[in-house]
């Protein structure tokens, strides 16, 4: 999808948008998915309170903080009032959540993202020091196809990419459209942590992650040898203890 396309698909989508009333009080939001950078034209309606007074303030608002020199003064115009910016949405940074807002009455969120990777895995894969791993990643069919995806490692402090031509004996990685797959060989105790896959798109690119956990063999068997140890110290204390009451016996019985 080129670029003005897109740009003409979500004007249409704003013009809707626009179209929308709130009353007084409410709040309500509009998701619109980007693909690439465009000038967006944000509107909302309001149709007022009871009161109807011939202005009230409005200004607009990017993730929670007001922008600069957009307050202004909107007029009653055909029992309504109407507040329009236009926004030059570049990259991610520009990505975000923008409200409208008139006087502290009434507010319209628009969420703008790139398209969200819906599968996300709360539990970690777990390996075993020496073994081989695959971690998989993928977009849903219905949701516009990535330009390509990439693999990152959490190193403590931030995300390292994974490139790997630079490692070929450790990492793989495949791309299949909406989905990729990131191969770790001979796995060792250090790559243990958050690997994060991200569906790039000309906007921005979207992340998720997983966690990987790398044992040794010898980890799940711990609980067991444990309580194994329990028994045979148990064990041997009852054996110590039937020994030295027969010696006890047998003193008293020469006796």
């Amino acid at each position: 999808m080129s670029a003005s396309w897109t740009q003409l698909s979500f004007q249409i989508l704003l013009l809707l948008v626009s179209c929308r009333r709130i009353n007084t009080s409410e709040s309500h939001t509009e998701k619109i998915q980007l693909l690439n950078p465009v000038i967006l034209t944000l509107e909302c309606t309001w149709t007022g309170n009871q009161k109807k007074a011939p202005n009230v303030t409005g200004y607009w608002m990017k993730d929670g903080e007001e922008i600069q020199n957009s307050r202004l003064t909107v007029e009653l115009e055909n029992a309504q009032y109407n507040l329009r910016r236009v926004f030059s949405i570049v990259n991610g940074e520009s990505l975000g959540n923008y409200s409208c807002v008139f006087g502290n009455e009434a507010k319209i969120d628009f969420i703008l993202a790139v398209p969200k990777i819906g599968e996300v895995r709360d539990k970690p894969i777990v390996s075993y020091t020496g073994d081989t791993t695959v971690i998989t990643c993928k977009m849903e069919e219905t949701k516009p196809k990535p330009n390509t995806w990439n693999w990152y490692k959490d190193n403590g402090t931030d995300k390292e990419q994974i490139f790997p031509a630079a490692d070929p004996l450790q990492y793989e990685i495949k791309v299949n459209e909406w989905k990729t797959q990131l191969t770790v060989h001979n796995l060792s105790k250090d790559d243990s942590g958050l690997y994060y896959c991200g569906a790039v798109y000309a906007l921005s690119t979207t992340m998720s992650h997983v966690e990987l956990k790398v044992i040794t063999i010898l980890e799940p068997l711990k609980p067991f040898i444990a309580i194994l140890v329990e028994v045979v110290v148990l064990v041997a204390g009852i054996l110590l203890y039937e020994k030295s009451q027969s010696k006890k016996n047998l003193t008293t019985g020469h006796k």
